[in-house]
């Protein structure tokens, strides 16, 4: 049986997890990463990263990390540092690192026609010890795109011009950055509000411009870390939304009350606030909701409740575009905001491109992801020892209704939620797909979804 060649590009969570996966299944891969080790934005060193000094998990460390390779440490939301280490040591632990090309930036994926259309050709940029680029030039069966989801920053367009400095927050490493400047932060995220808290203790003032209302959720309920409760059987949607939303308002009062706009959606229908330091900060006048911006008049911002303020400084929490410059949109079944794939993984083309991490969901952490690289790891062995198991898993998604992935929440119909699933819907149909590829292949003339 002749050997086939993958390729995974990205040495972040999710180009570890899939190496180690496939790595398990006894499927030999090349990574490929830009930067100098692995840890992708976590590494704050990677030039790519959109890391800052003072950014910590918002989701609990032991719901975070994967479940095989606990982290060494007893502090529940660790900070940039210890995720790194905690990489590092993953990547050690499991013998990935030797696996990868880092300092080799992939510029492109094209179909591989002398091959009967079967593979691609993968092309990259090395850098060499003597200072000197060299291009590698590869031909791969398939390939995994790991190279992460919060890498190209979102800059929308606003009339006018300001005479300041506009600076999307994947460029805000440290506070030093905000001393003594009028900022106003446009967009109220977890790292806008992260921001926020930061520029409160070393910036002039700190205004918030915001287009709608924001659920925040402590990290800390009854004592325990908030993501904590409740991981028994999930809860029907409405209910857990009635529960949650009273829970909340017991504990951090209503946000409208501080400034922000009344939300337009029901809780967990959009990525929630894991910060109430900012709520604390309102409170004390530390900093001001401003509405949404209607336009830049020098270093004056009009907004569009007709109240206007002076800034030197605006930071952009506008968020991040999916971004996988090196393939064309085609290859990825690329339907409005973002790609339309089976489980945010497979094109219905299956084409031997196969979409990593391309998944975000309130608590999943990296043990969803990596269940994830379990699916991608064994459909890949099923399509090298038992072709028809794997036939009978693409008749499945090509000729079949796939899977509710939402859970029963309504999400925001915004591009960034359009790849947001509901992690318990998501794992349980993630696990249903591989127990079905495990299964032993239906007989010859077994019905369709025979396996």
């Amino acid at each position: 049986m002749t050997t086939k060649s993958y390729a995974v590009i990205g040495a972040g969570p999710s180009g570890l997890a899939v190496m180690r996966a496939l790595r398990k299944a006894g499927i030999e891969a090349t990574g490929y990463e830009a930067s100098h080790d692995v840890g992708g934005l976590w590494d704050i060193t990677n030039p790519r990263s959109t890391m800052y000094s003072s950014a910590h998990l918002i989701s609990s460390r032991t719901t975070t990390e994967f479940t095989e390779f606990p982290m060494d440490s007893d502090v529940d939301y660790p900070g940039h540092r210890v995720l790194k280490r905690y990489f590092d040591d993953y990547a050690d632990e499991f013998g990935l690192r030797e696996r990868f090309r880092f300092g080799t930036r992939v510029d492109r994926l094209e179909r591989d026609g002398e091959h009967d259309d079967s593979g691609w050709i993968l092309r990259a940029t090395a850098n060499g010890e003597d200072g000197a680029d060299a291009t590698i030039t590869e031909r791969h069966d398939g390939v995994i795109l790991a190279n992460g989801t919060l890498a190209e920053p979102n800059v929308p367009a606003f009339p006018g011009e300001f005479a300041g400095e506009i600076m999307h927050t994947s460029a805000y490493k440290d506070p030093a950055q905000l001393a003594g400047r009028r900022v106003l932060i446009i967009g109220a995220g977890n790292s806008g509000c992260d921001i926020a808290v930061d520029a409160v203790h070393h910036a002039a003032s700190v205004d918030m411009s915001v287009r709608r209302g924001y659920y925040f959720v402590p990290r800390y309920l009854f004592g325990r870390p908030s993501d904590t409760l409740n991981q028994g059987r999930p809860l029907p949607a409405r209910i857990k939304q009635a529960i949650d939303s009273r829970v909340l308002r017991a504990f951090t009062g209503d946000p409208v009350r501080f400034g922000f706009p009344k939300p337009d959606y029901r809780i967990y229908e959009s990525h929630p606030i894991v910060n109430t330091l900012v709520l604390n900060h309102l409170g004390q006048g530390d900093l001001r909701i401003r509405a949404d911006v209607e336009r830049f008049d020098g270093s004056t911002v009009r907004f569009r409740d007709g109240t206007s303020g002076d800034y030197d400084l605006i930071l952009l929490a506008t968020g991040y575009a999916l971004d996988y410059p090196f393939v064309d949109r085609e290859h990825l079944n690329w339907t409005g905001a973002s790609p339309r794939l089976f489980l945010n993984v497979f094109p219905p083309s299956f084409n031997g491109l196969y979409m990593m991490g391309m998944i975000e969901a309130s608590g999943i952490g990296w043990q969803g992801r990596y269940e994830q690289a379990e699916l991608i790891a064994a459909y890949l062995a099923a399509e090298n020892a038992d072709p028809a198991r794997a036939a009978l898993f693409r008749d499945r998604v090509t000729t079949r209704s796939w899977p509710d992935l939402t859970g029963g929440y309504r999400y925001l119909g915004l591009a960034r939620m359009s790849y947001y699933v509901n992690k318990d819907a998501y794992r349980r149909a993630v696990r249903t797909e591989k127990a079905a590829l495990s299964e032993r292949t239906a007989p010859a003339g077994a019905g369709r979804g025979g396996a």
